[in-house]
């Protein structure tokens, strides 16, 4: 592994001051209102509507300013508020043509509601530290969402939406993995450039039509692979590029490869 004095010191202090304490000012919330659960329940309403109905500014109303975040390994951190309008509008179905309506309520309906997947019990909602938190199924399979809720002056709003997918709960990762994987990559939200364009091979760089490239990771993005986890990050200061191999040891989370790529006009 070659990495430049620049590169590497970088690494290294993001990764000591993601390591850092914390200090911990939040008091342990121990009780939820039937008020407080009621509002989580619509939060949680909400989400899907403007998910699949590509409502980019609702769905990130749904989230903390500042700190409220969507997560996955393939899509990164998302935070900005920017970065969760953009992500919505990513989806094929945005750019589609409308279906025609019809009496049962016609694409706007269909649009809002979850397809195929069966009735499931309502999420259990917990007291957390930062407010509530909840884990459920999202679809049919293994995977779920791992959400931390907290109650702002404009009412509850997503913390974090952490979703684990079917192929990342067989590879027994939990969001925990994703969080330390993170960190050790020195993922500070701002080190490391937004991807756009192909699903496979994302770049750096939007463009002023979505539908030419759009919005594919925040950051570091993560995809699970039979050596370990594959990271794929974009260096904001020069535009090169990180292509890591994470493995976990009896000591946590490990880089077991990281090679930089110079950017293509500097080769």
């Amino acid at each position: 592994m070659t990495l430049s004095h620049r590169h590497m010191g970088a690494a290294l202090a993001l990764t000591i001051v993601a390591s850092g304490p914390i200090a911990s000012r939040a008091q342990v919330n121990e009780t939820l209102t039937d008020k407080d659960r009621a509002e989580i329940q619509s939060l949680l309403a909400a989400y899907s509507p403007a998910l699949l109905g590509c409502k980019a500014e609702a769905y990130a109303d749904l989230f903390a300013t500042p700190g409220g975040y969507f997560a996955s390994g393939p899509r990164g951190e998302v935070r900005e508020r920017r970065a969760l309008a953009e992500m919505v509008m990513s989806y094929d179905r945005c750019f589609a043509s409308p279906a025609p309506t019809g009496p049962a309520g016609g694409a706007g309906a269909a649009a809002g509601a979850p397809r195929g997947n069966a009735p499931r019990p309502a999420p259990v909602i917990e007291p957390a530290p930062e407010g509530a938190k909840a884990r459920f199924r999202y679809g049919n399979g293994a995977g779920y969402y791992d959400d931390v809720y907290v109650r702002t002056p404009k009412g509850w709003k997503f913390k974090s939406r952490t979703v684990i997918s079917d192929e990342e709960v067989a590879a027994h990762l939990s969001a925990q993995d994703f969080v330390e994987i993170r960190q050790l990559a020195g993922d500070d939200h701002g080190h490391y450039e937004d991807m756009y364009g192909d699903h496979e091979h994302p770049t750096p760089g939007g463009s002023a039509n979505p539908r030419q490239r759009p919005f594919r990771t925040s950051g570091l993005r993560l995809l699970v692979s039979p050596e370990g986890v594959r990271g794929l990050a974009y260096l904001r200061d020069d535009l090169g590029h990180y292509e890591d191999l994470y493995v976990k040891t009896p000591a946590g989370w490990r880089i077991k490869e990281r090679k930089y790529f110079p950017p293509l006009e500097a080769k």
